[in-house]
């Protein structure tokens, strides 16, 4: 029933998405692959970055969410009765319920020489294949699909219902086959004669020779695919290593060839790329396209990327020294942004949406946040607005820094200061060593520490400069971001005013009122001043700076705002920064639906920011791709938010240039999506348990008592030369938890009625 049901719904959103979507490529008009056409998205068994790879689902997603002449790719698999399928794996059992249908009947045999154990499909009729469900094979992958009962397609099955622009077999282990008496050979030829076959690759050059003369190469273009090149080709035992510098020889049978992306841009043993390799230009001279696999958007990549698969991917297509002409892809709408959107995007393009791109702590996802290297960075790539969290050290220096606790974003706990810790409820849970214990001086003198907020994924940010970089006082902050031409304005956070006022003698609403003045702040138009505060009362302060713009924060998830609050809010700020499952709330990664959040504050005039945006995969809920610029444009197309706030400015600010937002209507990979849909295709026994919703903000959550006056002395312990004599509490570190939100693409929602019409 499931799957009659997702048939029809995605014949209908795919015939929607041809009809309506327009085709958008890229700006410039010389492409550097071979043809000088723009590189292929190769979709790896349909959208399996999401479904089940080879499924229904992943076919027609990968369709509707990518370049209109996306190629559907097959791996070939041929049944005891030959009938060839796709499926991702020679051993079923990968990808497939077949070890719980078929319990006894696995098999162990010589695969390339090694003996290997599972479920193989030479062992089976494609009848009984029929009654097994593919499901997801990689676990690290959601797996809330698996309940759709999937069947495995043929490869005449894939051709003829989806009848894709271009079509690619992949033939794995043509030997294996042989040797069970099955020919992939017969197979090829034979179903080249009633459907459309692209592409053919293979890592075994036997088999590729041994079907030349019998296809067409102006409608069949031949692969050759390349292993690791320390692996045996096993016709010609040679490594595929060596037969890569005899691109002359692979001439002779193939057009093309495949490599794993570090064929073209390796990288050393701590990840960070190293010079390109000349295989494409090699390739090219010799007539060759060239082709590069292996690319996934929810697996660790270079670090020079910063966790952006669109910079990626740009770097393979538009380096401006050569592009390969095709890419292997799970996810394959990234690919389409990036060669419909992004590629050949010029520094000096003028920005397509108004959204404002606000830095978190600069560019904290590559440098130690508040650090000089990540505000120079932000600006580099041309944020908005430069944001600095102001703390006051012991003596009353305003510095910038992401949090009042020097632990989070220091090495303070093995340095010299460590017996500082103490326990401050009035601040936060557990213990810290805070900034009003230490002077200025001996806050310079501390290493900084680069955030590492998914750091339990085994996600790390930058380790080669983890611990670079120097902080800058509210004053050098303030003159750095007037030397910065390309920013529009700054964002001054204060945080904790009571607590310093009224227990540490320490007035920081005044200090920075004075760093603004003095700094010439007060009397100039070029650069906007944001003051952002989770406590109306600090606001209230700055009522008399009529220049400025006060931003409230709001610091717990909701879903409304009661129109009180929002009068309230009105009173002390001109604008209201929420948290993203404020606008979109999920349940166990997936969206939920949207909340009434923004339409509620911009109904009043209130612009929204949003945040935080980061770039890391497991930020984002499944909804997302695993692709920070989705959820970016999911935003700010989808929920019309004002600005979103992020730890990593170059993917956003890149996003707001892209040309693709010109015009009404966007292409399918660059369009505003429908909350909840994916959710939808979840089968009743395969949903999360019920979350409550997230409350409303009432006039009470926003109110705050009036501001205390400062205290005539400090009650900060004196220091002395090796540190203060305070109680020293055991350090608790807290963890983070996930943040995660999602969208969908609009053509699902549009036809959704259709999966219970049928």
């Amino acid at each position: 029933m499931y799957n009659s049901r997702a048939q029809t719904l995605f014949l209908l959103l795919l015939l929607h998405s041809v009809l309506l979507a327009p085709l958008v490529s890229a700006q410039g008009s010389k492409w550097s692959t071979l043809s000088g056409n723009p590189p292929k998205v190769i979709a790896n068994g349909g959208f399996s970055g999401i479904f089940p790879s080879s499924t229904s689902y992943a076919y027609n997603l990968a369709l509707l969410v990518s370049v209109p002449d996306v190629v559907l790719w097959c791996d070939v698999q041929l049944t005891k009765d030959g009938v060839g399928i796709c499926a991702p794996d020679l051993l079923l059992s990968n990808s497939s319920d077949i070890a719980d249908i078929f319990k006894k009947r696995n098999k162990a045999y010589l695969v390339n020489g090694v003996p290997t154990k599972g479920w193989f499909s030479v062992d089976f009729t494609f009848k009984e294949l029929s009654t097994i469900a593919l499901i997801q094979g990689v676990y690290s992958r959601t797996n809330k699909f698996d309940g759709n009962a999937f069947p495995i397609l043929t490869v005449k099955d894939v051709a003829s219902t989806y009848k894709p622009r271009g079509f690619w077999l992949n033939v794995q282990h043509d030997q294996f086959f042989t040797q069970h008496n099955l020919s992939m050979r017969s197979f090829v030829i034979s179903v080249s004669k009633t459907v459309i076959v692209n592409y053919i690759s293979s890592p075994e050059v036997a088999f590729l020779k041994s079907i030349m003369a019998r296809l067409n190469p102006k409608t069949t273009k031949l692969v050759f695919r390349f292993l690791g090149q320390d692996e045996t080709e096993p016709s010609t035992n040679q490594t595929y290593g060596s037969l890569l510098k005899n691109l002359t020889f692979v001439k002779t049978f193939a057009s093309g060839i495949m490599v794993p992306k570090s064929y073209i841009w390796p990288v050393d043993a701590n990840n960070y790329l190293l010079p390109y390799m000349s295989v494409v230009l090699d390739a090219h001279k010799e007539g060759l396209e060239v082709f590069a696999s292996d690319f996934s958007n929810d697996v660790p990549f270079s670090f020079n990327y910063s966790y952006d698969p669109v910079t990626e991917f740009l770097n393979y297509v538009d380096n401006g020294i050569f592009s390969v002409d095709g890419v292997l892809t799970d996810f394959p709408i990234t690919p389409s942004e990036a060669i419909g959107c992004f590629a050949h995007l010029g520094q000096n393009a003028s920005a397509q949406a108004k959204a404002l791109v606000i830095s978190k702590y600069g560019a904290s996802g590559d440098y130690p946040g508040c650090t000089d290297l990540a505000y120079k960075k932000a600006i580099d790539d041309h944020v908005d607005i430069l944001d600095c969290p102001v703390q006051l050290a012991k003596d009353g220096t305003p510095f910038c820094l992401s949090s009042i606790n020097l632990i989070d974003s220091t090495t303070v706990a093995q340095s010299m200061f460590s017996n500082l810790t103490r326990s401050i409820p009035a601040i936060k849970s557990g213990s810290g060593i805070f900034t009003f214990s230490l002077t200025w001086s001996q806050i310079q003198s501390l290493t900084p520490s680069i955030a590492n907020p998914y750091a339990g994924y085994r996600l790390f940010r930058n380790p080669k400069y983890k611990n670079a970089g120097r902080y800058l006082t509210l004053a050098d902050f303030l003159t750095l971001s007037k030397k910065a031409s390309s920013l529009t304005g700054v964002l001054i956070s204060i945080e904790n005013a009571a607590y310093l006022a009224g227990e540490q003698g320490l007035d920081v609403i005044q200090a920075v009122k004075d760093a603004l003045s003095k700094a010439s702040y007060d009397n100039q138009v070029a650069l906007r001043v944001m003051i952002q505060s989770t406590n109306s009362s600090v606001l209230q302060q700055f009522k008399d700076k009529t220049n400025y713009e006060l931003v409230y924060k709001v610091d717990e998830n909701i879903r409304d705002a009661a129109n009180s609050a929002v009068g309230d809010i009105k009173k002390f700020a001109h604008a209201v920064v929420v948290g993203k499952t404020s606008v979109f709330p999920e349940n166990n990664a997936f969206l939920t639906g949207v909340t009434d959040t923004v339409s509620k504050l911009k109904s009043f005039k209130l612009p929204v920011y949003v945040e935080t945006f980061s770039n890391e995969f497991v930020s984002q809920a499944w909804d997302f791709f695993s692709d920070a610029t989705v959820e970016i444009n999911s935003y700010v197309t989808g929920a019309s938010v004002d600005g979103v706030i992020t730890d990593y400015p170059k993917t956003a600010a890149r996003y707001k240039r892209n040309p693709c937002l010109l015009g009404k209507n966007a292409p399918p990979y660059m369009s505003s999506v429908e909350a909840g849909s994916l959710m939808q295709l979840i089968t009743p026994d395969y949903l999360p348990p019920a979350e409550a919703p997230f409350p409303v903000l009432n006039e009470s959550d926003v109110m705050e008592p009036p501001m205390p006056p400062v205290s005539a002395t400090a009650t900060t312990p004196t220091s002395s030369p090796g540190g203060v004599n305070t109680t020293i509490a055991p350090t608790q570190r807290n963890g983070q938890s996930k943040i995660a939100s999602c969208f969908f693409l609009p053509y699902l929602a549009m036809l959704l009625s259709a999966l219970f019409l049928v």
